[in-house]
């Protein structure tokens, strides 16, 4: 069981940088692969970013590769998404989820707004 809480979010300029925070409680937080989803208004739901359990292997999808970056503390629970050069295209709900199998994202946050302003 892990329960998880997304922070950071909020309203920024174009090509201004926002940090995403996600924080998990849980004994078996370590164990599990992390991502982040954003889903714009009317928009599916898109990958965003994943960090593997050590934190030694990161994949971006690749309207965000070079300007987020994934990381992870496990010591503190908490996955970050570090976000530069932000666009208004990158306006949406931000989500954190925690992936206990293959694609099986068990557990979800409930999401913090980001709106990037032109």
């Amino acid at each position: 069981q892990v329960q998880l809480v997304e922070s950071g979010g909020g309203l920024v300029q174009a090509g201004g940088s926002l940090r995403l925070s996600c924080a998990a409680s849980g004994r078996t937080f370590s164990s599990y692969s992390m991502n982040w989803f954003r889903q714009a208004p009317g928009k599916e739901r898109e990958f965003v970013a994943a960090i593997s359990w050590s934190g030694d292997s990161t994949r971006y999808a690749a309207s965000v590769r070079g300007r987020f970056s994934i990381s992870r503390d496990n010591a503190k629970n908490t996955v970050y998404l570090q976000m530069n050069n932000l666009k208004p295209e990158d306006t949406a709900v931000y989500y954190c989820a925690a992936e206990v199998g293959y694609r099986d994202y068990a557990y979800w946050g409930q999401g913090t707004q980001v709106t990037v302003s032109s």
